[in-house]
């Protein structure tokens, strides 16, 4: 499919979900990496989770892919994103209960901080090459102990310990929290072509529904 390109209070990329229109659809919203940084949406498209919803004849879900100025965080345009994801549900049949953010590297650490900060919007979080902010506070990470969450890591990334991740897996686990773990033993920094591209996974972004204990 064609994603289109927009602008907003942050430029990004937009995809509408395939199914009957009628019936309200999920959203996927992904956060870029440092090095997309930028005033060029098409960096984004050239390889992850924007590559292959533009190249997928029809995806189940709304896509949605704002782009950062270069210098910027994900943490500094947090009320940016949640404004942008307000926006779209409010004009597109977007299911506010099926909401997933994802991330890659800089951009898992902007998910992190957003879905703690926000728990109550997002039924799950796929977190891949990235760790979370230590900023986080302890009443932060229990707030995530209800939301479903993915990490992906490559086993031969120098940039992130798999002690360090682990750690944070037995602690959302310690909390209650539903968290999956995934080391590809060969994989570096970069694989989200690889993560993106898996059926199962993509069979997860539209399977997983808010959990109603969760206050939005």
């Amino acid at each position: 499919m064609s994603i289109e390109h927009r602008s907003g209070l942050l430029p990004y990329l937009f995809a509408p979900a395939s199914e009957d229109t009628n019936k309200p659809a999920p959203l996927v919203l992904f956060l870029h990496g440092a090095r997309d940084r930028g005033n060029d949406l098409n960096v984004l498209v050239k390889w992850g989770l924007p590559r292959f919803v533009n190249e997928s004849s029809s995806l189940p879900y709304f896509f949605l892919a704002p782009q950062l100025p270069e210098g910027q965080t994900w943490v500094e345009r947090e009320s940016d994103v949640i404004a942008l994801l307000d926006n779209l549900i409010a004009s597109r049949s977007i299911d506010p209960s099926r909401v997933i953010i994802s991330g890659f590297s800089l951009g898992t650490a902007g998910a992190w901080h957003i879905a703690a900060s926000h728990p109550g919007r997002f039924a799950g979080l796929v977190a891949v090459s990235g760790r979370v902010p230590k900023t986080l506070e302890a009443s932060q990470l229990a707030a995530l102990k209800e939301i479903p969450i993915q990490i992906f890591q490559g086993g031969k990334d120098e940039k992130l310990p798999i002690e360090d991740t682990q750690q944070i897996v037995d602690t959302l686990r310690g909390l209650g929290g539903t968290v999956d773990f995934t080391v590809l033993p060969e994989g570096d920094h970069f694989i989200a072509d690889e993560v993106y591209g898996n059926p199962k996974l993509q069979e997860w972004l539209v399977s997983q529904t808010r959990r109603a204990s969760v206050a939005v």
